[in-house]
């Protein structure tokens, strides 16, 4: 994992901020919004961190997801202003501290999970509430814990193999 800078809060606020938009200005419920965004061309443009020699706005990102997927009204059911711009601040934070694609943490945890999580983690610090998304699915990508879960399976197999 590695440490936040300040490139890294520029990307997490600039997602926060079309996912925060994306109440008003989008047709399509807010789940269908966020799975588009997160596995849209731009979204990569943002994991890559290119998007930052550019002088792209919130609302173009939303632009550019509309181009891609087209206009739809499909589903209604809407975040808040406030869980979606924290959904996108985590997703964001997450891809950029643990070095993974927009894809591959979108399929760790999906946004109706993140949203019954909003209001017990909203206040914590990105980096904890991360940390305990992972840890309650046995995720943890921690060394100490990783060399752990190996000699637990190691003990279990010489077990087996003794049996």
């Amino acid at each position: 994992m590695k440490k936040i800078d300040k490139d890294g809060l520029l990307l997490c606020e600039l997602q926060a901020k079309a996912f925060e938009m994306s109440a008003e200005s989008t047709e399509v419920s807010s789940e269908i919004f966020i799975r588009r965004f997160m596995n849209s061309q731009i979204s990569k443009s943002l994991d890559n961190g290119v998007i930052l020699q550019t002088n792209i706005q919130a609302k173009d990102l939303l632009e550019r997801v509309e181009e891609q997927y087209g206009e739809s009204q499909y589903g209604s059911k809407k975040y808040t202003q406030n869980e979606l711009y924290w959904i996108g601040y985590i997703y964001r934070y997450f891809s950029y501290t643990y070095d993974m694609s927009s894809v591959q943490v979108y399929k760790i945890v999906k946004p109706k999970e993140l949203r019954g999580l909003f209001l017990a983690y909203h206040t914590l610090d990105p980096s904890q509430a991360i940390e305990r998304i992972l840890e309650a699915k046995n995720l943890l990508r921690d060394d100490e814990q990783e060399l752990k879960r190996q000699y637990e399976i190691f003990r279990s197999v010489r077990n087996i193999e003794m049996n």
